[in-house]
């Protein structure tokens, strides 16, 4: 698949089947995440991931958004390696898991894996229910699991503004 075709199939799935990915699986996906491009190639990422029942209940204390979803990793990103801009020093790392996040979900749907990025999460419950260290932090729940034969995108998901609204040549 092209990967115009797939950028626009994609969609957050809300509903999953009943079944947890394989390990083959969750490693390609995790190897997405791994090559993702980051500030300087620092690599500050990283991911927690959430598979087994105990995790997934925990989860459930951090979030409503879960969607029962039988798989889930927590991206997040180390604020001692992360790159930082000398001019203001703004640091890359939200940016760099959220790239990480979404070369995983994208992975994820040319697998056959349907995905929702969560940003409905509190970060303190997560640090704590998880032991996150203080340095560590959350960014991205990506909840995933095989599509249910009723998911579907919701009624907004191919609905675009006009690029002439988004996008601007050589000044605003």
């Amino acid at each position: 698949m092209d990967f115009i075709t797939l950028a626009s199939e994609r969609y957050s799935v809300r509903k999953f089947k009943d079944k947890r990915l394989e390990k083959e699986v969750i490693e390609k996906i995790l190897k997405a995440g791994h090559i993702a491009p980051t500030g300087c190639n620092y690599q500050p990422q990283r991911i927690l991931v959430l598979e087994s029942d105990e995790a997934l209940e925990k989860l459930k204390v951090c979030t409503k958004c879960h969607f029962d979803a039988p798989n889930a990793m927590l991206v997040c990103y180390n604020r001692d390696e992360c790159w930082t801009r000398k001019y203001d020093g703004a640091q890359s790392g939200s940016i760099d898991a959220s790239i990480v996040a979404t070369h995983m979900m994208l992975a994820a749907f040319e697998l056959g894996v349907g995905s929702c990025w969560v940003m409905h999460f509190d970060p303190a419950a997560m640090k704590r229910e998880f032991s996150i260290p203080d340095n560590i932090e959350p960014v991205a729940l990506l909840v995933m699991g095989y599509p249910a034969d009723d998911a579907k995108p919701l009624n907004l998901h191919s609905q675009y503004r006009d690029i002439n609204e988004v996008v601007k040549y050589n000044r605003f």
